[in-house]
């Protein structure tokens, strides 16, 4: 038995006729609860020419608690900053929010898209209804590794501060920096088994220092050190490339983030169709003291393309998580339930429930360096 399993509900949101905001997608949402008790998605929205905004829409709940369908409200954020904007057009992309106790903000990581290519942005709001821009993810090099010189994306940001390597605390960010040749269509062209890269591969765990700092002081939300790598592909279901999902919840077992993998797709695609990418999800558990320890972590997917609407799309085969809401509304705080992009096109949400126990030949890290 799979000790964590997703069990689909729907797909809720899907491109709305004659929006053009919409018309290449609506995909990959943030979800946080407001101050109202209300849920609210922040999906990307696509326009003509990859043109993206973040969205925002009210969750619709049936009788029974369960998700059935979104209101759309508005815009949360479109490009404006410079760091957003290209000649051709510019991106607010793929956004994660988390409610940061510790300094009392929504903070909202995302994908600005401009001439430099996709990198992290953070912006915070008191309400999720003004959002005030941050500006871009800085990083301290780190043995030879220049971060802020790369693209970067997926960010996830913990709920509460966490202590860094030297036990102070911080606000701690999950990163995926994508190094060149490092893509998943650059490493499916490496033979089968492959050396990974461990440094230029991985996702990371990085921290902003919280200590003896003024409310009003933001800006050093943005600045980033103490790198460490969390984890590299090691799976079939993984082994051209991995990289973030949701943010950190906070569990009996531990950190709960719901990541994404990529292989080649099945040899038994239909015919006529290229063999191509095929995006999965696992789970890592993380050490609720020490976030850089994996106590868990999937050896198969929890979730992959098996739906029509997960199999075609803008991207072919993909399943994308990047929200979760604990179901402690329902009373049911062991329910999570998870959104996640659909084919790059749609909107669909899943039920996973947490298991009592953690399988004791799991609990480590899976064995990384050729897949």
């Amino acid at each position: 038995m799979v000790p964590f399993e997703l069990r689909r509900l729907r797909m809720l949101m899907e491109p709305e006729p004659g929006n053009p905001f919409e018309v290449e997608g609506v995909l990959n949402p943030a979800a946080a609860r407001g101050p109202d008790g209300n849920l609210y998605l922040f999906p990307r929205l696509v326009a003509r020419g990859n043109y993206s905004r973040i969205g925002v829409a009210r969750v619709e709940f049936d009788v029974a608690g369960e998700p059935v369908g979104a209101e759309r409200i508005g815009i949360a954020l479109e490009p404006e900053a410079p760091y957003e904007l290209r000649a051709d057009g510019g991106g607010c992309e793929d956004p994660r929010i988390t409610f940061v106790e510790t300094i009392g903000l929504y903070v909202m990581t995302y994908t600005a898209f401009s001439t430099r290519g996709p990198r992290i942005a953070l912006a915070v709001s008191e309400d999720l209804v003004r959002w005030r821009r941050l500006g871009l993810a800085t990083f301290e090099p780190y043995e030879g590794l220049h971060f802020d010189e790369v693209n970067n994306k997926d960010a996830l940001v913990f709920p509460v501060a966490v202590p860094d390597p030297n036990g102070q605390p911080a606000m701690a960010l999950i990163h995926r920096p994508l190094y060149p040749g490092m893509d998943a269509r650059d490493t499916a062209r490496q033979p089968t088994p492959r050396a990974v890269d461990l440094d230029r591969e991985s996702i990371w765990i990085a921290y902003c220092p919280l200590a003896a700092r003024s409310h009003d002081d933001l800006q050093h939300l943005c600045h980033f050190r103490m790198h460490h790598r969390l984890a590299a592909p090691a799976a079939s279901w993984e082994r051209l490339k991995i990289g973030g999902g949701t943010p950190p919840l906070l569990t009996a077992h531990g950190w709960l983030v719901v990541y994404h993998g990529v292989s080649g797709s099945p040899v038994s695609e239909p015919a006529g169709r290229a063999r191509g990418l095929r995006y999965s999800a696992g789970v890592l558990i993380l050490d609720p003291n020490d976030a850089r320890l994996i106590r868990y972590r999937s050896a198969d997917p929890v979730l992959s393309p098996e739906l029509a609407s997960e199999r075609e799309g803008t991207v072919a085969n993909v399943v994308f998580p990047t929200a979760v809401d604990r179901r402690t509304d329902l009373g049911q705080p062991d329910r999570i339930d998870v959104y996640y992009g659909m084919a790059d096109a749609r909107i669909g949400v899943a039920r996973l429930d947490l298991p009592n126990s953690l399988p004791p030949e799991l609990r480590a890290d899976l064995p990384a360096g050729w897949v």
